[in-house]
């Protein structure tokens, strides 16, 4: 069979974009997609094309050139996303709408939208990019942790109920990497006198400082490629940190309330 051709959702920055370019560089066939491709008018690491998750209409249009310039799309990595911090009482109800939009429902229309193709060529991948925070509500991150868990969930049930189609479908959780996710991250603001106020400043920070720390995403690539490659890859496949894949297990082996703790004391609340 021919290289294999991939579709990466948010393949312009961060993430998306150094799993495109190392898979480039083994050969596979890229398409990347952005909201806007003529935003970026040097990119050249691999082809990029017009999706918005949250535009249906888009989406179909992008699979559909994708299948129609290549005859096949073998695999999607459901990569576009969005952070968002806030205390669940104080953040404005239409930015939970629009991240679960972007993270959830947006991957949900996308792999709708390429199941039809890869069970009518016998086969295909479709790689979700979650979270490990997507394994744990974390505090002023609830809603990311949400959006997260609920497209773990969501891999776990696609997988069972396609499972005579010779599609493969599995999820990579990254934890903290450096990227540009805080950029375009939403902060409901720090209210003056908010019952909230310094400890939602101060986790804040705690945050934005775990990701100017994070290790390269070349590893969370490196992860996708294993997958790509392996006949019967595992469903959850975290990548990040010693201690960020630790905490999973001990998520799995603690009684709550220690568990609890232990993110208290980690976020010194």
């Amino acid at each position: 069979m021919d290289r294999k051709v991939i579709l990466i959702t948010g393949g312009s920055s961060g993430i998306g974009k150094a799993i495109g370019t190392f898979l480039t560089s083994k050969g596979y066939k890229v398409y990347g997609t952005t909201r806007n491709p003529h935003n970026h008018p040097d990119f050249d690491a691999f082809e990029l094309i017009q999706l918005d998750v949250k535009d249906v209409e888009s989406i179909q249009r992008a699979v559909s050139e994708v299948v129609s310039k290549e005859g096949r799309l073998d695999v999607l990595i459901n990569n576009a996303g969005k952070g968002i911090t806030g205390p669940i009482e104080e953040t404005p109800h239409e930015e939970i709408l629009d991240v679960f939009d972007t993270n959830f429902h947006g991957p949900v229309h996308v792999m709708k939208a390429v199941l039809p193709q890869m069970r009518q060529q016998g086969g295909g991948a479709i790689i979700n990019v979650t979270s490990i925070a997507g394994y744990m509500g974390l505090p002023f991150r609830g809603f990311y942790s949400a959006t997260k868990g609920a497209l773990g969930l969501i891999t776990e049930a696609l997988r069972m109920e396609t499972k005579d189609f010779g599609i493969s479908i599995t999820n990579v959780a990254p934890g903290d990497f450096a990227t540009n996710i805080a950029a375009g991250r939403y902060h409901a603001p720090v209210l003056q006198g908010s019952p909230y106020e310094d400890k939602y400043a101060q986790t804040v920070d705690s945050i934005n400082d775990d990701v100017n720390s994070a290790g390269d995403p070349i590893k969370v690539a490196e992860a996708v490629y294993k997958i790509i490659n392996q006949k019967r890859p595992k469903v959850h496949n975290p990548v990040g940190a010693f201690m960020q894949k630790f905490s999973l297990v001990l998520k799995n082996i603690l009684p709550d309330k220690l568990y609890e703790k232990l993110l208290l004391n980690h976020y010194k609340l």
